[in-house]
């Protein structure tokens, strides 16, 4: 800390020494090395660092242009869109993808792992226009379920409903994830019971090993049970997916998530299982991360979070 006694014509004295204009000059530059040097993305087994704004293909682990990007998406019934939840660019990047695509073909729909399936006939509501933005908040129990700021997401909502888009409540209620966590499925009423999926598969070795590296690093009081926590996991992803299955019709799907969710070993392949249907999955990852690409088809670099790519 420099304090105000030591404030002199010349600059700052140091430790003793005289820190001139010069190398003040230097320092600020130092200090402002992130806008001198910004951030880029490192990918997993690779030297090369990218920039916000780079889309980069895990066929050719090199980037492409935005519409070989585009006309790639355009050939898969299933698109899965990953975020990190409270990152703004993330939902701004979901939109777009969603309006080019709708441009493309109008024929589709769009599940959201912000809901789960008892809200469906709340987001048809929506859909129809015949509820305002503060009723629907209110009726999907929005702040009591997904918790962040709804304005995150208000944009994807106006035109869903603009459009009159099909939205797809994806999750099984929120209360019991937790529950199978800390008590595992026999944990559970019957009543509960009746949301899990048909058939629940925990037998991914690199979905397992992911999962348990999520364990590792968010340890929480009561769920030291890792057995449990991959059973969670899995009924979570497992449920996603049979609903997204079940509900896909003669349209695109559109699925958003979580980025941990949209690796294949997630949703993307318990769909595959299920009909076949070509997929793409894209992986949202902020500059100044580091990514894996084994999992996905594509990585979008996107701002630092808290920081938005100019327009």
């Amino acid at each position: 800390m420099i304090n105000q006694d030591e404030l002199t014509d010349g600059g700052v004295i140091l430790r003793n020494r005289i820190f001139t204009p010069l190398m003040s000059i230097c320092l600020a530059l130092i200090m402002c090395g992130c806008a001198l040097f910004p951030k880029k993305l490192m990918i997993n087994d690779s030297v090369i660092r990218y920039s916000a704004g780079t889309i980069i293909s895990a066929g050719t682990r090199a980037p492409v242009s935005y519409d070989e990007f585009v006309a790639d998406l355009k050939k898969a019934r299933f698109v899965y869109i990953g975020e990190i939840h409270t990152a703004k660019s993330h939902h701004d990047l979901q939109l777009k993808i969603i309006k080019e695509l709708y441009g493309y073909n109008p024929n589709i729909a769009v599940g959201m792992e912000m809901f789960d399936r008892t809200y469906q006939q709340i987001l048809n509501e929506w859909t129809e226009g015949s509820l305002d933005r503060k009723t629907f908040i209110n009726k999907t129990h929005w702040y009591a379920n997904w918790k962040y700021d709804f304005d995150l997401y208000s944009d994807i909502f106006e035109f869903l409903k603009e459009k009159k888009i099909r939205i797809v409540g994806l999750n099984l209620p929120f209360h019991i994830p937790p529950k199978i966590a800390t008590g595992g499925i026999e944990s559970l009423s019957g009543d509960e019971k009746r949301y899990l999926p048909e058939n629940i598969d925990t037998s991914n070795t690199t979905r397992k090993e992911y999962v348990e590296e999520v364990f590792k690093m968010h340890r929480i009081k009561g769920r030291d049970n890792f057995d449990n926590f991959y059973m969670a996991q899995s009924v979570w992803d497992e449920t996603m997916a049979e609903t997204a299955f079940l509900n896909v019709k003669n349209d695109v799907m559109i699925v958003l998530a979580g980025n941990g969710h949209i690796f294949r070993f997630g949703i993307p392949e318990r769909v595959f299982a299920r009909n076949n249907l070509p997929f793409r999955n894209i992986f949202l990852a902020p500059a100044g991360s580091t990514a894996d690409i084994s999992h996905v088809d594509y990585i979008w670099v996107t701002a630092p979070l808290g920081k938005r790519i100019p327009r």
